[in-house]
């Protein structure tokens, strides 16, 4: 990567987190989308004489629609903005954070990130989608699944309030986990 990077913002998507890195030469248009490093360059143009515009790209598992929109302010001033899916990064984040939940922890020295997208009821861990089995309980549902020899369950229980909804808790070998802020 060269010193012409002048945008970089962090995604949290089910299958991980990315960071994103746009590099942009104001002289030769040139402009190259890294994601996590130069762990896989998505996209390079060199010589682009439209200075301005947008650049769409897949990123995770799932291919979200990354579009990134570089627009002029004054003179050779530019002003870039990243959205996921046709919305604003901050309103993405913010629907992401009512549609899924989070845990981080570290079993048997690994870390895991296991994310629950509560519409489909998917689970996540690692960027893997696991294989889950759903169970009805007296409270509300458990969906099951393993991670090595430890046995998880994430449990959907009523708050009891209609503002709050169900909660989501994980729990390995029986130990609830601390929700992540993401």
């Amino acid at each position: 990567m060269s010193g012409d990077i002048v945008g970089a913002w962090d995604v949290s998507l089910s299958d991980g987190l990315y960071r994103i890195e746009f590099e942009h030469g104001s002289t030769t248009g040139k402009r190259v989308i890294y994601i996590n490093g130069k762990v896989r360059e998505v996209l390079r143009r060199d010589w682009m004489f439209k200075l301005v515009g947008k650049e769409t790209f897949p990123v995770g598992c799932t291919d979200a629609k990354a579009t990134i929109t570089i627009e002029a302010i004054t003179g050779f001033s530019y002003e870039y903005t990243l959205e996921i899916n046709g919305k604003s990064l901050q309103t993405f984040l913010d629907n992401r954070s009512k549609i899924s939940k989070t845990w981080v922890m570290k079993l048997d020295g690994a870390d895991y990130r296991i994310v629950l997208e509560k519409d489909t009821m998917d689970v996540w861990c690692n960027g893997q989608k696991l294989e889950t089995m759903g169970e009805f309980t007296e409270n509300g549902s458990e969906t099951h699944f393993a991670l090595g020899d430890h046995e998880c369950y994430i449990k959907a229980t009523t708050s009891g309030r209609k503002r709050n909804g169900i909660v989501h808790s994980l729990l390995v070998d029986g130990i609830r986990i601390e929700e992540a802020i993401e």
